[in-house]
């Protein structure tokens, strides 16, 4: 296995002493509650009052803003002192924010990470060690009979679908500005398919950023529709299109363009499927391409992080697409990724590093 520099740092040599790794311990076997304390820190709005108070608030002070009871508070508060959040003033005892409870209030993907866990995830994941021996998601059962939840994204509460498109479009947001870049400045795409494109999110910024391109959207008929829906109204929506396809399907071909295809474009799309799906996804993809065809992969491939937080929240999120997507999937390293391009006959030309929170672009030819 590769790492990067500042992964191998970490991953590779033993820096804890035994009573760091004694307390990492403990945080392991109380990490659910960690995290619900935390969650209703924030959502009661206790960590707010902190952050604005310019003193400090006593207990009382707290029962009194937020409505909750002496015993909710100090329960609270007292554990939050223990996780980190809050410290206090033993001569006043005036509570106030931590570094780390400005960071859970105000660091955006702290947030949108937490309510992806609670939403979305925190009841299917009892269901974990289920997914893992079967390879299926037992923790969607919680929401409904899919089979994955794309087939039920739809669907779900409003809640959860909001958590769940907040944290999809939050990481993929942030890469598409340089993303547009290379599509468009570096590689001068005029036709492009957008293979899992859901809301029609990137296909409404290609359009946009380029007067000529015309973008299909290759997706779930129920995710055709949201999309459809979507774009209505917004500039370019008449060189946007959809064409239905099952991607696990592996009858179901890839649409065939007259004169073909420059770009197909995959965004936080293959770590959606397992390896042989992946490979069977992108051997429809190879019949659809001629030589100046080129396919982006964009993934956050987590060997190639600069950060070890990164590469911590994207080995934690393989285990969403284990419990709920499809019980099949994860966040992939660069090695699994390299390997179903090579299987499905095809060959990586380049690697852009780096783009937004961390996503890297993979070039693929023919």
């Amino acid at each position: 296995m590769e790492l990067s520099p500042a992964l191998e740092k970490v991953y590779t040599i033993e820096k804890l002493s035994a009573r760091e790794a004694q307390q990492r311990a403990e945080w392991i076997a109380w990490g659910p509650v960690v995290f619900q304390a935390s969650r209703l820190m924030v959502k009661l709005g206790i960590l707010d009052l902190l952050h604005d108070s310019k003193d400090g608030l006593t207990r009382q002070e707290i029962c009194r803003e937020t409505g909750l009871s002496d015993y909710a508070v100090k329960c609270l508060l007292e554990a939050s002192l223990c996780i980190g959040t809050v410290l206090v003033d033993t001569d006043t005892d005036r509570y106030s924010l931590s570094k780390t409870g400005w960071f859970l209030l105000n660091d955006q993907a702290s947030r949108v990470n937490m309510d992806f866990v609670h939403d979305v995830n925190y009841l299917g994941w009892f269901h974990l060690e289920e997914s893992l021996k079967n390879g299926k998601p037992e923790g969607l059962k919680h929401f409904g009979d899919w089979p994955t939840v794309y087939e039920g994204l739809s669907s779900l509460p409003p809640e959860v679908q909001r958590s769940w498109f907040a944290f999809d479009h939050f990481y993929s947001d942030s890469s598409f500005p340089e993303a547009l870049k290379i599509i468009f400045d570096e590689h001068h795409v005029r036709s492009l398919y957008d293979v899992g494109g859901n809301t029609g999110k990137w296909a409404l910024q290609c359009v946009a950023y380029d007067p000529e391109v015309r973008v299909t959207i290759l997706d779930l008929p129920q995710q055709l529709e949201m999309m459809r829906e979507n774009i209505k109204g917004h500039e370019g929506a008449d060189r946007i299109s959809g064409y239905a396809i099952n991607l696990l399907d592996p009858t179901s071909p890839f649409p065939s363009e007259g004169g073909g295809i420059d770009a197909i474009w995959m965004s936080q799309l293959l770590d959606c499927f397992s390896m042989d799906e992946i490979v069977g996804i992108l051997s429809r993809a190879r019949e659809a391409m001629t030589p100046r065809t080129r396919i982006f992969v964009m993934e956050t491939l987590w060997d190639r992080q600069r950060f070890d937080t990164a590469a911590f929240c994207l080995t934690m999120t393989s285990l969403y697409f284990t419990a709920i997507a499809n019980g099949n999937s994860k966040m992939y390293n660069t090695e699994d990724m390299e390997a179903c391009i090579e299987k499905a006959g095809l060959h990586t030309e380049h690697i852009y590093d780096g783009l937004g929170l961390g996503h890297s672009v993979m070039v693929v030819k023919s």
